[in-house]
């Protein structure tokens, strides 16, 4: 029987050598669908006991796992981004897990979507086992477009449509010289900025020469990359469609979207089984708009074990049996992922019609677009601090072109060798 820790404390006693402890982040109808996960596991290996440890907090979750490792006591199996194991592994806290697949008789690396299994390289071993394969996309309150008389996004729409859709849906609905209902939400950082600038025919970072895998510096100052930079900064500074940062601090984009006061929202499939529980307004899913080029990101999650793990071999078991059909089939039901074997995300399980969004296919059918962010052991820092610059820009304290040249700048050491 699992129990599920909040932070770091359970009333369970020691744990015994075939207990495995799992840490996941998210709120709480993503934690439901680990403890399916958990619950069917333990049903076909009663001999192994899942200790399932949660925080909410996809923040406070990155520094109870940075401690944790730094404190010597990392938990047995953990979700990783692609964006964010390399530091782990090469401070040689993961265990590499290319042995473990190759003799796996239930997990083959050709049945995976090549980019998600790819993403989990790094230094020539594969170090994850990917249990997603998202994409960035655009959640619409059908019911506010309904309202305003407007049509829903089509999936070619371009940026121009976009803008024109949120203008329209930003209102002040009481007339009171304050708005009441916001045409967009995305959250002001280098991940959400990055397929736009790829939109645009730009690229994030630069690289010595083609087909290099180590790229040399950011490269947010090439006009491309400062264009479509802009028209992201402008959507708050000068269109007004998305909240400012005093609107922000006072209600999330995502709550407002739950509360049925934002028309559209930018998150990856992660949050579908919170909007789930949405009763009170009908919902859906909308690719990216595109401009000179479609263009997504990838958004994936590995299973992951640690290398002070005591029982590899049990370890490995409950990551082999989350990505089995079996296990995979079970989460995707639940709403919280894009499969990343491509018969489960081609399955009833994940494209389920009387399950919202009614619009699951785009997740697939958009596969073909994604791109990636470099994989290495300092992208999480450069992200945070680049992240900063474009949260300043965003809400106007500093020019597009001053924040872009202060996250080149203050991001350079990360990509010295």
């Amino acid at each position: 029987m699992f129990c599920v820790l909040l932070l770091t404390s359970c009333a369970s006693s020691s744990p015994s050598p075939d207990t495995i402890s799992f840490m996941v982040f998210g709120e709480p109808a993503e934690l439901a669908a680990y403890q399916r996960l958990v619950a069917a596991f333990e049903a076909q290996y009663p001999e192994i006991d899942i200790e399932l440890r949660h925080v909410p907090g996809q923040g406070d979750y990155r520094q109870k796992l940075a401690a944790d490792f730094a404190a010597g006591s990392p938990p047995d199996v953990m979700l990783l981004n692609y964006r964010r194991f390399a530091s782990f592994a090469g401070r040689e806290g993961l265990e590499p897990l290319g042995d473990y697949l190759a003799k796996s008789s239930q997990l083959h690396e050709e049945d995976f979507f090549a980019m998600a299994i790819a993403s989990f390289y790094w230094d020539e071993q594969l170090w994850c086992i990917p249990q997603n394969i998202s994409s960035l996309v655009v959640y619409y309150n059908r019911d506010l477009f309904d309202a305003a008389g407007v049509p829903y996004p089509a999936d070619d729409w371009t940026w121009d449509d976009f803008l024109a859709l949120a203008r329209a849906l930003t209102r002040d609905v009481d007339g009171d010289g304050v708005i009441d209902e916001y045409g967009a939400g995305i959250d002001p950082n280098l991940f959400r900025l990055a397929p736009f600038i790829w939109q645009n025919g730009g690229e994030l970072v630069a690289y010595p020469v083609s087909g290099d895998q180590n790229p040399t510096r950011l490269s947010l100052d090439t006009p491309a990359a400062l264009e479509a930079f802009q028209w992201f900064v402008d959507l708050q500074v000068r269109e007004h469609v998305v909240p400012d940062a005093v609107a922000e601090a006072a209600e999330s984009g995502e709550t407002r979207f739950l509360n049925g006061r934002l028309a559209m929202y930018f998150n990856s499939r992660r949050g579908v089984p919170t909007y789930r529980t949405i009763e009170d307004f009908a919902w859906d899913v909308a690719p990216l708009p595109r401009r000179v080029q479609a263009a997504g990101i990838l958004h994936s999650d590995g299973y992951c074990m640690a290398a002070r793990a005591a029982n590899k071999d049990a370890a490995w078991m409950f990551i082999e049996f989350s990505n089995s059909v079996a296990g995979q089939t079970l989460v995707a039901a639940t709403g919280r992922t894009v499969p990343s074997l491509r018969t489960v995300a081609e399955s009833p399980a994940f494209l389920d019609p009387t399950q919202p969004p009614a619009n699951n296919r785009v997740y697939v059918d958009t596969l073909s677009t994604l791109k990636r962010v470099p994989v290495m052991v300092e992208w999480a820092a450069i992200e945070e601090t680049t992240g900063r610059e474009i949260e300043r820009a965003f809400y106007g304290d500093v020019p597009v072109a001053e924040a872009a040249a202060a996250a080149i700048a203050y991001t350079q050491a990360y990509f010295e060798p």
